[in-house]
């Protein structure tokens, strides 16, 4: 039973209702009916039934209807066939009021099927847009207006988040910058320096350069929202460019890259270029020496398909829903050899989600992994 839709619940308590009702209406009619059905057997059995009234016409009169057996018969027939008729129209009347709640009680949840369809169109991009209009059936007009105010609640906490991401990250750029440049300054005056200090130098430089693209990429994350999304993509050069951009970590790591199909949308040119990039370069870093990377778009009528695919060592399962978490890396330490920050996919997350796409990891095993994003056509 809880499995059921709430229609089906409906439908269901009125046939059992209309059922029972029925029943003990039959029941109380072919009681009454047969009850009435003896009295006039009885007394038909009488006398002479036809008598002359004062204007010379026939009438009946049961008071003188002799016995007859076949009379008996014929009755009990009659009551026969009466509690099955009183049967079958039970039968027909609760199969009726079964159809006709069903489509009732679904005409009268239609504002909340309507409901449901808006609650799943809810993004985070879309939070402000997502009213629903209070001016409803009382039985609903309190839950519209709960979730518009816990759509409001949302879109101003995530708003704040935004803010706060946003300004410690361009509080953190200057102080990361001067750090830079003083490193930078003190190996160039200091060339003659010990081994362990040139070492030590060299890991603050690296670690300043990390702290300093994470603050960057943050500062993007909390600005997407303010990022136009109308300008006219073509996928294919786009590839190309970030194949160009890419070329010279793929030779070091003797990785080749492929291209395959073209494709058309509405959206925003740098974020889009950004998430393509991200999602080839990832595949860059994390794939075997010598392996390949390749990148397939796919146009449809009303979506855009992208598959990123290499030959790298696979993500696990478990990891599969949580590698788009911002800060989640399954390999630390090539994270850390390759100067990842846990945040490239989060940010490709981010930018799907603002065109109204997704991303998931379509496949993955020893053999390679390919990650797929559908984009709608316009943004």
């Amino acid at each position: 039973m809880k499995r059921l839709s709430l229609q089906w619940r409906i439908t269901l308590m009125t046939v059992l209702l209309i059922g029972v009702t029925c029943v003990v209406m039959n029941l109380l009619l072919c009681s009454s009916g047969v009850y009435y059905m003896d009295t006039i057997a009885d007394t038909l059995q009488g006398g002479d039934t036809v008598m002359m009234n004062s204007e010379g016409a026939e009438s009946f009169n049961p008071q003188l209807v002799t016995p007859d057996e076949d009379l008996t018969i014929v009755v009990n027939g009659a009551q026969g066939r009466f509690r099955m008729t009183n049967w079958y129209i039970t039968a027909v009347v609760t199969l009726l009021s079964g159809v006709l709640a069903y489509f009732v009680s679904g005409r009268a949840l239609k504002p909340l099927r309507s409901f449901v369809s808006q609650v799943e169109k809810v993004q985070l991009n879309n939070l402000a847009d997502m009213r629903i209009n209070e001016n409803v059936l009382p039985e609903f007009r309190q839950l519209s207006y709960s979730f518009n105010q816990m759509l409001e609640r949302l879109d101003n906490a995530f708003a704040a988040q935004r803010q706060f991401t946003g300004n410690a990250a361009h509080e953190l750029r200057t102080p990361l910058a001067l750090m830079q440049a003083q490193l930078e300054l003190f190996s160039a005056e200091h060339p003659d320096m010990l081994p362990e200090t040139a070492k030590f130098l060299a890991l603050l430089r690296e670690q300043t350069e990390r702290l300093t693209q994470m603050t960057k990429t943050l500062l993007e994350m909390s600005n997407l929202q303010q990022v136009a999304r109308n300008e006219q993509i073509q996928l294919a050069p786009m590839v190309e460019e970030v194949f160009t951009d890419l070329a010279l970590l793929a030779e070091k790591r003797n990785i080749t890259l492929e291209m395959e199909g073209d494709g058309f949308l509405i959206g925003s040119d740098a974020l889009i270029y950004r998430l393509l990039f991200n999602l080839t370069e990832n595949a860059v870093k994390y794939n075997r020496s010598g392996g390949s990377v390749k990148v397939s778009v796919t146009q449809e009528p009303e979506k855009l398909l992208i598959r990123v695919s290499d030959t790298g060592c696979g993500v696990p399962e478990e990891y599969q829903q949580s590698i788009f978490q911002p800060f989640f890396r399954v390999d630390k330490s090539r994270s850390r050899e390759y100067g990842g920050v846990g945040l490239g996919l989060s940010l490709v997350w981010e930018i799907a989600n603002l065109h109204g796409g997704c991303i998931r990891v379509e496949e993955s095993s020893k053999k390679g992994t390919t990650i797929a994003v559908e984009l709608p056509v316009q943004g």
